[in-house]
C-alpha cells in the first residue's frame, strides 16, 4: 500500500489566522499518526506564513514516524534543515505571492543549486525528494542530480475540469512514472489530491508515498483529524485492493 504523507501546514494556517497559539500542528501530527499516518509532511516557507521554526523544531522531537520537510533552496532554510535533521527533505519552488505551491521544481533551469543542495543532504545522511512536473527532461535531470525520490506534481490531474483532460494527466504522470523508476528514482506523488480523485493516481502511478494536506485537513474540521487520516487511508487501500 501506497506510504501516506499528512501534511499539516493548514492546521497552522488555521492558527496564522488570529495569531494565537492554536490550533496546534504538532497536536494535529499526533493525532494524524493516530489515524494511520507514514509520514508527517510540513513545508517550512522562507516567510514563515504557517510553520514556524518552533514547530519544526517540536515536530522533530515527537514525531514517531517519518519526518518530511518541504522547502526552498534557500540558504538560511538548507542550513535549518541541516541542524533539524529530518527524515527526509523535499525541494519545492517557493514564491512568496503564492498561496500554494505553484507547479514543480525547475531542476533543469536550477541544476547546480539542486546539485550542491542534494549534495549536502546526501552526505549528511538525510535523502532528498524533488518536487516536480512530470516531465521526461526534468525527471531525467532528478536522477542526474542525484535525487533518491521525486514527488510528481498531481496539480494539472487534480485541477482538470473535464474528463480528456483528466486522462491526458493521469497519462503524462505514468508516462513519468515508468521513466524515474527506469533511472532507479522512487516515485512519489501529490499536490492537490482529495477523497475524490486520489483514486486515479493511484491507479496510474502506484506510487511509494502520497503527500496530501489539504483535503484531509478540510475534512478534518467535520470528523477530526485521526479519522479524516483514517478515511484518506481507506480509500488509497480500497483503490490499490480493486486492481
Amino acid at each position: 500500500m501506497a506510504l501516506l504523507g499528512v501534511n499539516v501546514d493548514h492546521v497552522a494556517t488555521i492558527r496564522q489566522a488570529r495569531r494565537t497559539y492554536e490550533p496546534d500542528p504538532v497536536w494535529a501530527a499526533a493525532e494524524a499518526q493516530l489515524g494511520g499516518a507514514d509520514i508527517i509532511t510540513i513545508h517550512l516557507r522562507q516567510d514563515r506564513r504557517h510553520i514556524g521554526d518552533r514547530d519544526l523544531r517540536l515536530l522533530s522531537e515527537t514525531v514517531s514516524v517519518d519526518l518530511n520537510l518541504e522547502m526552498s533552496l534557500a540558504d538560511e532554510i538548507v542550513q535549518i534543515a541541516l541542524e533539524t535533521e529530518p527524515d527526509m527533505v523535499t525541494l519545492v519552488p517557493e514564491n512568496r505571492q503564492e498561496v500554494t505551491t505553484e507547479g514543480g521544481l525547475d531542476v533543469v533551469g536550477q541544476g547546480d543549486r539542486v546539485r550542491d543542495a542534494v549534495a549536502r543532504f546526501t552526505d549528511n545522511g538525510i535523502p532528498v525528494s524533488l518536487f516536480i512536473d512530470a516531465e521526461r527532461a526534468q525527471i531525467e535531470r532528478a536522477a542526474e542530480l542525484g535525487a533518491t525520490f521525486v514527488e510528481l506534481h498531481t496539480g494539472s490531474y487534480a485541477n482538470a475540469e473535464r474528463p480528456a483532460e483528466r486522462e491526458r494527466c493521469l497519462g503524462d504522470l505514468q508516462k513519468g512514472t515508468e521513466l524515474g523508476r527506469d533511472l532507479g528514482l522512487v516515485v512519489n506523488a501529490g499536490h492537490g489530491l482529495t477523497y475524490a480523485n486520489v483514486g486515479g493516481v493511484v491507479q496510474a502511478v502506484r506510487p511509494h508515498e502520497l503527500h496530501i494536506g489539504h483535503s484531509i485537513v478540510s475534512r478534518a474540521v467535520f470528523v477530526g483529524i485521526r479519522e479524516a487520516v483514517r478515511q484518506m487511508k481507506e480509500v488509497i487501500w480500497r483503490t490499490e485492493m480493486a486492481f
